[in-house]
C-alpha cells in the first residue's frame, strides 16, 4: 500500500539514471507536435490513440512502434526539445546524474545526418548542465538486429566526435542476436577509450549476459533479469561488483514479468547483486525514474535501507569520477539520517 514516508524518502534522495534510451522518453503530446511541425504524417488521430497502442506482449512488439516513433524527429531543434523535456522531468525526480542511450542508426538509416542527432541531444545535456544541476554521460547503442558491419560504419560516424560521446550500448531485439556477434566492435570501442555496456539477460537467456561479460567485456549489464536463472553467474556477477540496471515498469509492460510483485530488485540486492532502478523508456512504459522508485517499493515493501542501497548503486555504478560519487554517497547518507 502506498507510504508517504516511503515516497518522501525516495522524492528527496538523489539519484542517477543509467538506462535511459532519449528516443523512449518520446510522449504522445510531444510526438503530434513533431509530426505537425514537420510534417510528418503519423497513423493516430490523437495522442489517447497512441497511448491506447502502447500495450505491449513482448519487446518486438514496443520496437514496432518505437521506430516508428522516430519518425517525427528529423531536425537538430527535435532532437533537442525531446532531451530538454526528458531533463526536466529528470529534475523533477531529484535526478542529478544521466547517462542517456541514443541510437543514431535509427536516424541514419532515416537519412538524418549523425551530427544532426549527436547536436540537438548534447546541447540540450549541456543546457541541463547549466540551468539543472544534471551531469552527464552520453552512450550511444547499437541496433543489435542489424549487422555489426553496420556497427562498424556507425563508429565510424562517431570517431570524430569521440570527446563527445562517452561509451556505447548494444540494445534492440535480444532473442536471436547474442552478443558474440559484436566482439570485435565493442574491441574497438574499447581501444578507443570508449566505456562499454550492453542489454543482455531481458528476454534473452542468462548464456547472453555470460557473452556480455567475457566478449564484449562490459563495465555494466543493462536489465540482466535472467541471470538469477544461474546460481553461478550471479555468483560471479557479485564477485565482479557488476552493476545491473533494472528497469521495473519496463518489465511489467514488456510481460517480462506477469506483476509488479515479481520484479527482481528485492531478490538481486538479498542475493547481493548492484541492482539500479531505471526509467528505461519511460513515454513507453508509464513513467519516469521517480514513478519506477515509487512502483517497486510499493509492490516490494522496500525498507528504508533498501531504497538507499538503489539510490547509492546509481552513483557508484556511473561512469562519473569517484570524487563526484563520494559526494553523492555523502548527500544520501544525510538524507537518510533526517
Amino acid at each position: 500500500m502506498p507510504n508517504p514516508r516511503r515516497d518522501a524518502l525516495i522524492a528527496r534522495l538523489p539519484k542517477a539514471e543509467l538506462h535511459l534510451h532519449i528516443e523512449g522518453s518520446l510522449e504522445p503530446e510531444m510526438l503530434f507536435a513533431l509530426a505537425a511541425r514537420n510534417g510528418v504524417a503519423i497513423p493516430f488521430g490523437s495522442a489517447e490513440e497512441v497511448r491506447a497502442a502502447y500495450d505491449f506482449s513482448n519487446l518486438q512488439d514496443f520496437l514496432d512502434i518505437y521506430y516508428q516513433g522516430m519518425g517525427v524527429l528529423l531536425h537538430e531543434q527535435d532532437f533537442f526539445d525531446l532531451t530538454w523535456a526528458y531533463l526536466r522531468r529528470a529534475a523533477a525526480d531529484n535526478v542529478r546524474h544521466v547517462e542517456i542511450f541514443f541510437d543514431p542508426q535509427g536516424h541514419t538509416e532515416r537519412g538524418i545526418a549523425f551530427e544532426t542527432v549527436l547536436d540537438g541531444i548534447e546541447r540540450a545535456l549541456k543546457q541541463g548542465e547549466v540551468e539543472l544541476g544534471i551531469s552527464y554521460r552520453l552512450i550511444m547503442c547499437f541496433l543489435r538486429h542489424l549487422s555489426e558491419e553496420d556497427a562498424g560504419m556507425t563508429l565510424d560516424q562517431a570517431v570524430p566526435h569521440l570527446g563527445r560521446i562517452h561509451g556505447v550500448g548494444l540494445d534492440s531485439s535480444e532473442v536471436g542476436h547474442p552478443p558474440a556477434r559484436f566482439e570485435r566492435v565493442f574491441a574497438r570501442a574499447r581501444s578507443l577509450g570508449l566505456h562499454v555496456t550492453a542489454h543482455a539477460g531481458e528476454e534473452g537467456p542468462p548464456a547472453y549476459v555470460r557473452e556480455a561479460l567475457d566478449l564484449l567485456k562490459v563495465e555494466r549489464i543493462d536489465h540482466g533479469n535472467r541471470a538469477l536463472e544461474d546460481p553461478a553467474l550471479v555468483e560471479r556477477l557479485v564477485s565482479e561488483g557488476m552493476t545491473l540496471t533494472v528497469c521495473p515498469l519496463s518489465n511489467l509492460r514488456l510481460c517480462v514479468i506477469g506483476d509488479m510483485a515479481d520484479s527482481p530488485v528485492r531478490r538481486m540486492l538479498d542475493l547481493g547483486l548492484k541492482a539500479t532502478v531505471n526509467s528505461d523508456d519511460p513515454a513507453y512504459f508509464g513513467g519516469y525514474i521517480g514513478d519506477n522508485f515509487r512502483a517497486v517499493a510499493e509492490a516490494l515493501d522496500l525498507t528504508a535501507a533498501e531504497i538507499v542501497t538503489l539510490a547509492e548503486n546509481s552513483f557508484t555504478g556511473s561512469f562519473m569520477p569517484m570524487a563526484d560519487q563520494i559526494a553523492y554517497l555523502a548527500e544520501i547518507a544525510e538524507v537518510a539520517r533526517d
